[in-house]
């Protein structure tokens, strides 16, 4: 994801990196030909006068609006549900690294460290499933090699580590260092991250339905192609750069909803997944009063 502050109003007119453009672009080069060839033929096809103006695409174009507004605004939704359950994680894991750091019966029967880097690899290994990639590089140079064997071959990582942390707290418990009311609130944090796990892959797994996004694709495009016939007569030669002005509206809001519908991936637009993991690493290990890697203390997380 690009994160960056905001430009100068006419800097923001040439942005490249970040915009949806590059993706667009060859439709619009199609939809630009297309234009000219219609101006060049006057908006006949083999002899035949197509009737249309603007009146019925203004119309039907308002419409399109509506329907565009309506799937951007649900694409947006998932979108910021995921950055809210990933809020939640850092929220979560902050006070699940607390209460590791501050039992009341502390010795070195238990020391937190294990479950801090367990917390630490539980974001990463949520991250890689998400993104379905691999996370054993990650995760290894994060857990111990009891741990890392324990998770090495689960397809669902995360619960795996849950599990882990939990029989943790166990036996802290069973070496009465914590009573049940501190058992009971780590289990509630742990709780949490269930939660937000299974928020995650509902999200990543139930995408806008299919049929709803091939009709709103068909229309988009089928207006841009009918598009340059209704407005040859009034417009004339400058009908193509009008035609790829609207389009590109068109065409980059449904691309952008395509982006943000999904907003786990690795795409421009996605969420900064590898930043916010950095940050909850960072900030646990602070906690602990561990010594940050130096990628930590150098990186800045501008490009995800």
């Amino acid at each position: 994801m690009i994160i960056r502050k905001k430009e100068h109003w006419f800097k923001m007119l040439f942005i490249w990196q970040g915009s949806v453009l590059p993706t667009v672009i060859p439709r619009l080069i199609l939809l630009l030909i297309l234009s000219i060839c219609v101006v060049w033929f006057r908006g006949t096809i083999f002899s035949f006068k197509v009737p249309l103006n603007p009146t019925p695409l203004t119309l039907f174009g308002f419409v399109l609006a509506l329907f565009l507004g309506f799937r951007n605004s649900v694409s947006y939704e998932r979108f910021w549900e995921g950055r809210k359950l990933w809020g939640a994680l850092l929220i979560d894991s902050r006070s699940l690294a607390r209460q590791a750091l501050t039992l009341p019966n502390n010795t070195t029967d238990h020391n937190p460290t294990g479950f801090i880097q367990m917390l630490i690899a539980f974001s990463y290994a949520l991250k890689h499933q998400l993104r379905n990639t691999n996370a054993d590089h990650d995760l290894k140079s994060r857990l111990s090699e009891a741990h890392f064997n324990a998770v090495a071959t689960a397809r669902f990582k995360p619960v795996v580590l849950i599990k882990l942390m939990a029989e943790w707290v166990k036996n802290v418990k069973k070496d009465n260092q914590i009573d049940a009311i501190l058992q009971a609130r780590f289990d509630q944090n742990l709780d949490k991250l269930s939660d937000i796990v299974g928020g995650c892959e509902r999200i990543a797994t139930t995408p806008i339905p299919y049929s709803y996004s091939v009709l709103l694709h068909r229309t988009v495009y089928l207006y841009c192609f009918l598009l340059p016939f209704g407005l040859v007569d009034s417009l004339q030669w400058l009908t193509p750069l009008i035609v790829v002005f609207i389009a590109y509206t068109f065409v980059a809001f449904e691309a952008i909803a395509d982006e943000i519908e999904q907003p786990f991936g690795t795409e421009m637009n996605a969420l900064a997944l590898n930043a916010i993991c950095l940050t909850i690493e960072t900030s646990l290990l602070e906690l602990a009063g561990e010594e940050l890697p130096k990628l930590h203390t150098e990186q800045r997380a501008i490009v995800d």
